[in-house]
């Protein structure tokens, strides 16, 4: 972004790495705000400035997150419409992708230009152009071969503003009982207060309603809603975790059996998220 001189003021403002910066007219930038710019109208500006663009950025993030994790098809058009957007472009870029012409074809998204090409490295380290008419930004839980996805990623340097490849993953085990409705494994996890708890599940990005810490995903077609317990909403004394399980769209709980694998990893995500926050008492684990 540009400098912009205050001239009654002999200085420059700007934003530098999302934050406001001064400087005298030499170049010489100063290390904090001085006292008779704190309430100029130009830095109180660009202070909401800075704000609007992290929430955009922040918001950019969890669509692309909405989009992986319920690996929903995105318009390639729709792709090299938003990657001028520094903050787009931030959350697609590297992300794993398979376009609907060669859903075997993986690839990590580099560009996309304003023709709706788009610019990828596939598994053989080979940079290609491919123009599909959407792709899917895949839930690694669907990857095939994820540690070897994992191992060139490395290779590659790739780091991802929207964790995919790198995502905890979960998958069902085999000796389920399939007509159950509740997995228990992070059950029983402590907290001081259900305020604290509840607090814990909002920072992580779910939501609370009544009781419950919940997480909304679109797994096969169907969307789910994996609910952990938490304690009744005006319980203020001591609280833990509960059961683990998963409702249709009305409501209905889903046997473990019909629980699909992104559900199924999203919602022990979840539940382990939860519990790694509790209490640990001296020589104990819970």
């Amino acid at each position: 972004m540009a400098w912009l001189a205050l001239q009654d003021e002999g200085y420059e403002v700007s934003l530098v790495e999302g934050r406001v910066a001064v400087r005298r007219p030499t170049g010489r930038q100063l290390k904090t705000l001085p006292k008779a710019l704190r309430d100029h109208p130009e830095v109180d500006r660009l202070r909401r400035l800075a704000e609007w663009l992290d929430r955009h950025e922040a918001a950019c993030a969890a669509r692309v997150d909405g989009w992986m994790v319920s690996s929903l098809p995105v318009p390639t058009a729709l792709l090299a419409r938003v990657w001028r957007d520094e903050a787009w472009r931030g959350a697609l870029r590297d992300l794993a992708v398979v376009g609907d012409d060669d859903p075997d074809e993986v690839g990590f998204l580099r560009d996309a230009t304003d023709a709706g090409e788009l610019k990828v490295v596939n598994l053989d380290g080979e940079t290609v152009r491919l123009s599909p008419r959407t792709v899917t930004l895949p839930h690694p839980v669907l990857l095939p071969d994820l540690d070897d996805v994992r191992e060139f990623a490395a290779d590659l340097d790739i780091t991802q503003r929207v964790e995919q490849i790198h995502r905890a993953t979960w998958t069902r085990p085999e000796d389920v009982k399939a007509s159950a409705t509740e997995v228990r494994d992070y059950a029983g996890g402590k907290f001081p207060s259900r305020f604290s708890l509840a607090a814990r599940a909002t920072g992580l990005g779910y939501r609370v309603s009544g009781g419950y810490a919940t997480s909304r995903v679109r797994d096969g077609g169907r969307t789910v809603e994996a609910a952990v317990w938490i304690g009744e909403p005006y319980w203020e004394d001591e609280s833990e975790t509960g059961a683990l399980s998963w409702h249709d769209e009305e409501g209905r709980a889903v046997r473990l059996g019909e629980v699909g694998p992104v559900a199924w990893s999203e919602g022990m995500r979840m539940a382990a998220a939860l519990y790694a926050g509790r209490k640990i008492e001296e020589g104990g684990n819970a």
